[in-house]
Parts: C-alpha cells; sequence; structure tokens
C-alpha cells in the first residue's frame, strides 16, 4: 500500500466535489483499492462485550461501552430500577431520669455505725475511763491518717510521735483537770513537735511544724472538750447528746439532700452539699435538741434544745465543709479505709470535733458544768 495515497488530495471525478462524495459512490482510484474497501456484509455488528473488570466499575466504565452494559441506553425496553427505600427513622428513645444513688455502701456504713454506737454506749455508761480510753485512741488514729495523708500528698513531715503522745495526754488533762489541763497539754505538745522535728535537716522545717500545730489543735484539742463534757454529773448523757444531736444533723442533711437537694451550698469546696440538706440538718438537729434538753439534760428546757440544735448544725456542716476543703486540697475522697462504707476515723470525727466545744459552752452556760 503506498503510503503517499493517504495524503492525495480527492479526484473530482470520484468524489463528485471536494467536499466529499457523490450519492450511491465509494470513492475509487490508488487511494481505495480492493484490498482498503471496507467489506459489504448484511450481518448486524455484534455489540462489544464489556472487560469484566470495567463492567464491575460501574459509573468508572467509559463511555463507549455504556449500550454494552445493561441499562443503558440500548435497553430502553427495561424499566429502571426502582432505587432501595431507606429504612425509616427510628424515633429517639426518651432519656430515663437518672436514679440517685447512695455514694456509699449503705450496709456496710449502717453495720459499722450500730457497732461503733454500741462499744460508745457500753464504755460511756459502765465505766467513764474507759470512755476516755476509746476518745484517746480515736484520736491517735486520727492523727496517723491525717499524718500519713499530708506526707503522701503534699510531703509534709508533721511528727507523729509527739502528736500522739501528746493527743493522748491532752485528753486525759482535760478529763482530770478540765480546760486549764488540756491548754497546758497542748502548750507543751506544740512545744514537743518544735523540738522533734529539729532532728532532721532545716529544709521545710516550718511547715512542717506548722502541720503539726495544726494537727494537735485540730484533732486532739477538740476532742478533749468530749472528755471535758463527761465530768459532769450528767456527763453520760451528756456526751449522749453531744453524740445524738450530730449524727440526727448529718441524717436530717443527708436524707433531705438527696431526696429534695438542688440548690448547691458550696459547690467548689464540697458539691454533694445543697441548702435544702442543710435545713434538713438544721430542723432534724432542732427537733432532737429540743427533745434531748427537755428529758436527758437535768434542769434542761425544750426551748434551750432548740438554739443547741440549731447551733449543733451550724458547727456540724462547718466542720465538714472544713475536712473537705482539706481533701480537695489534698486530692483524696477519704482520710482513709479503716471503717467500711464510712472511710477513715477522720471522715467520721470531721463533724464532731469543731461541734465538740460549741456544745460543752452552751450547757455549761445553760445548766453549768458540774
Amino acid at each position: 500500500m503506498n503510503d503517499s495515497s493517504w495524503g492525495a488530495p480527492p479526484r473530482p471525478d470520484s468524489w463528485g466535489t471536494p467536499e466529499g462524495p457523490s450519492q450511491g459512490a465509494f470513492p475509487a482510484g490508488p487511494a481505495y483499492d480492493a484490498y482498503d474497501a471496507p467489506p459489504v456484509s448484511r450481518t448486524q455488528q455484534m455489540p462489544l462485550v464489556p472487560d469484566p473488570g470495567t463492567a464491575a466499575a460501574g459509573r468508572d466504565a467509559p463511555h463507549h461501552l455504556g449500550a454494552a452494559l445493561p441499562g443503558g441506553p440500548d435497553f430502553r425496553d427495561e424499566p429502571p430500577q426502582e432505587p432501595m427505600a431507606s429504612p425509616p427513622p427510628v424515633p429517639p428513645v426518651p432519656a430515663q431520669p437518672e436514679k440517685k444513688k447512695a455514694g456509699r455502701d449503705l450496709r456496710s456504713a449502717i453495720g459499722v455505725g450500730v457497732g461503733l454506737g454500741a462499744v460508745i454506749v457500753a464504755s460511756l455508761f459502765i465505766v467513764k475511763a474507759v470512755f476516755v480510753g476509746v476518745i484517746a485512741v480515736a484520736v491517735v488514729v486520727g492523727l496517723w491518717e491525717l499524718t500519713s495523708r499530708l506526707q503522701e500528698r503534699k510531703q509534709i513531715k508533721a511528727p507523729l510521735v509527739p502528736l500522739a503522745v501528746g493527743g493522748a495526754a491532752m485528753v486525759v488533762a482535760g478529763y482530770v483537770s478540765g480546760a486549764e489541763g488540756a491548754w497546758v497539754a497542748m502548750a507543751l505538745t506544740a512545744l514537743a513537735v518544735l523540738v522533734w522535728r529539729m532532728t532532721e535537716p532545716p529544709e521545710n522545717y516550718l511547715r512542717d511544724v506548722t502541720a503539726g500545730v495544726f494537727a494537735a489543735f485540730y484533732v486532739p484539742f477538740l476532742a478533749t472538750f468530749v472528755a471535758m463534757l463527761l465530768t459532769a454529773d450528767d456527763g453520760p448523757w451528756r456526751v449522749l447528746t453531744f453524740l445524738l444531736l450530730t449524727v440526727v444533723s448529718d441524717t436530717g442533711a443527708y436524707a433531705i439532700g438527696w431526696r429534695f437537694g438542688k440548690h448547691k451550698l458550696a459547690p467548689r469546696i464540697s458539691p454533694g452539699k445543697t441548702r435544702e440538706g442543710l435545713f434538713g440538718a438544721v430542723s432534724f438537729a432542732m427537733v432532737a435538741g429540743a427533745l434531748c434538753m427537755e428529758f436527758l439534760i437535768d434542769d434542761g428546757t425544750w426551748w434551750q434544745g432548740l438554739l443547741l440544735g440549731l447551733a449543733v448544725a451550724a458547727s456540724a456542716t462547718l466542720g465538714d465543709l472544713g475536712e473537705s476543703m482539706i481533701k480537695r486540697d489534698l486530692g483524696i475522697k477519704d482520710m482513709g479505709t479503716l471503717l467500711p462504707g464510712h472511710g477513715g476515723i477522720m471522715d467520721r470525727l470531721d463533724s464532731l470535733l469543731p461541734t465538740a466545744p460549741v456544745v460543752w459552752l452552751l450547757l455549761a452556760v445553760f445548766v453549768g458544768t458540774a
């Protein structure tokens, strides 16, 4: 085949016009010989069969294969496929109101509370000296918990030995000699803390002794007022009144706050406490105070009990918030794990310790110290 014939211009005698061939004639001449002429056939051309990979590509297949694919432009007799209907939307499930849960194991808490109450009452009404020993033991354990948490969380080394010895002596001195003996024992304990800390390097000396003096005042000195309540003729009933009012105040705050609490009392210190809980503490404590002063305390009257209950609710709440402040600063939930359902000893002394001097003072004003 001559390659130059592909570029030769069409001749007028075979094409008719330079623009194209005449109707019914095939071009002739060297540009279209018998070998190059397209064959005349009556057979219909078979459609192209798409490559399997191309057919699987769906819409990505080339445009010229559209007639060979089912659903393409040459298959107009087939009805178009209906698009799959999307499933009906599922209606949202309404959120169930979250049930309030107690923060602790109530069974363990109640069991431990009943056991401690039995020990306290038995020692209180059988031999007063045994109850003084119970106070001293509670003070030593509380000091151990407090100093341990200070060292673990803040690296504050408040000396435990002089605190424990001085704390126990403070309780005994308060029972034997009253307020004067308690103050003297407190001063000697603070001096012992200062001297004991001198046996270690001077770094952080001021910080450690400050924490030690604070611990001596916070735990044993305040607990000494419980021993001083015991020295009166009706001392066991005074101590029982003090314990009952504090427990009733805490119970009222918990019960009312858990059921009706909506407005936070001090969210930055203790998010669980509410104003409704404080109202419950005051109400319960005032009713219990009126009953205790009328039936348990010699020469007491119901209206004095109302004032006593109000003061106990206030001091117990402040004491609870005070220890919550300490625990929040230390980054802990409980001071210890000695009492299942309660935490540590200090977690039960938090409201008792600041309430003891308040009850001692008001009873001294109302009915005297004898």
